[in-house]
């Protein structure tokens, strides 16, 4: 109840309209003066000293123990100390993330289905001086998830960071969706969003004390409409609409995020477009930055939100599209 008292009177008094009854007051918003004190004043004014009426906030209200701890950091875009998942690692974006992970600082259980992505990945990973276990996963099946759970909190320790990657099309073959069968569009869900549930689910379970990130890997397609795409850019908006759900139910000791990359050439992105050879993809498609994404693009974004550069940041998509 004392959080909620802080917060109410963080906000303000509250206003009368004339829906309610009684005079109308002008709204006013609560501006920041000083460390602990707060003045309110008219929402288009620009207060001078003359109006300014102090009260006293608690620094409860202004400063969480765990904001303070992340901006008294050196470098708060640092992970040192702390401990990754990430999913469908093996290869494409997966490994760009992991790669950017690890070079924050941040010991990396990398999983996926096929042993030998992992175990290039871990190598390249222990050579650039840092830590990494590789766990075969697949997403698709509850057990091998809180295996992957299991294995990390074993071998690496307790994890602060989550990153539900693993995706993509399973069947790359273009259709409208009235000639979709219902197992294509099954295992589009199974793979893009029941696995995402999943790993949200078991992320929330082996946190610590102290929380962490959940960071999912969404899509732009999640915007707008996919011709001959459509269970995949569905499943992606689910993602997005499970992010904010989740974020609001784990709040506030686990943020919980979403990244959405544009066009980047991996594997799945190359199997499943016809682009023409005589001009490069980037101009077909209008990219405004003038080039296609890499998976290093989406890693230092994912790294951005599992920092403590994000604190105060859930619920969100951060779409890496190169302005598309």
């Amino acid at each position: 109840m004392e959080a909620c008292a802080t917060q109410e009177s963080a906000v303000g008094p509250r206003v009368r309209g004339d829906d309610e009854g009684g005079e109308a007051v002008e709204p006013r918003i609560v501006v920041p003066t000083k460390a602990g004190t707060y003045r309110s004043s008219p929402q288009h004014a620009r207060p001078g000293p003359k109006d300014a009426q102090p009260f006293p906030i608690p620094h409860t209200a202004l400063f969480s123990e765990q904001h303070t701890r992340h901006t008294m950091n050196t470098n708060p875009f640092r992970l040192d100390g702390r401990i990754a998942v990430v999913t469908g690692a093996g290869k494409g974006i997966g490994r760009g993330i992991a790669l950017c992970l690890a070079e924050a600082g941040a010991k990396v259980a990398v999983a996926s289905r096929t042993q030998s992505d992992l175990d290039s990945l871990v190598h390249e990973i222990e050579h650039r001086g840092s830590h990494a276990l590789a766990i075969p996963t697949d997403v698709t099946d509850s057990d091998s998830l809180q295996n992957l759970a299991y294995s990390t909190v074993t071998h690496l320790g307790t994890p602060s960071i989550w990153v539900n990657n693993a995706g993509g099309l399973p069947d790359a073959t273009p259709r409208y969706l009235t000639r979709t069968p219902e197992d294509r569009f099954d295992a589009q869900l199974d793979l893009n969003l029941r696995a995402v549930f999943i790993g949200c689910q078991i992320a929330a379970g082996c946190f610590g004390e102290e929380g962490g990130a959940i960071i999912n890997i969404s899509s732009r397609s999640a915007k707008g409409p996919q011709l001959k795409n459509g269970p995949y850019g569905a499943s992606k908006a689910a993602v997005n609409s499970l992010t904010e759900s989740f974020a609001v139910e784990l709040a506030p000791k686990i943020r919980v995020n979403a990244v959405a990359p544009g066009p980047i050439p991996t594997e799945n992105f190359m199997e499943s477009t016809n682009f023409p050879e005589d001009r490069p993809i980037e101009e077909l498609i209008g990219v405004p930055l003038g080039r296609l994404g890499t998976p290093e693009d989406i890693g230092h974004a994912t790294v951005f939100m599992a920092s403590g550069a994000a604190a105060w940041i859930t619920g969100q998509c951060l779409y890496v599209t190169g302005g598309l």
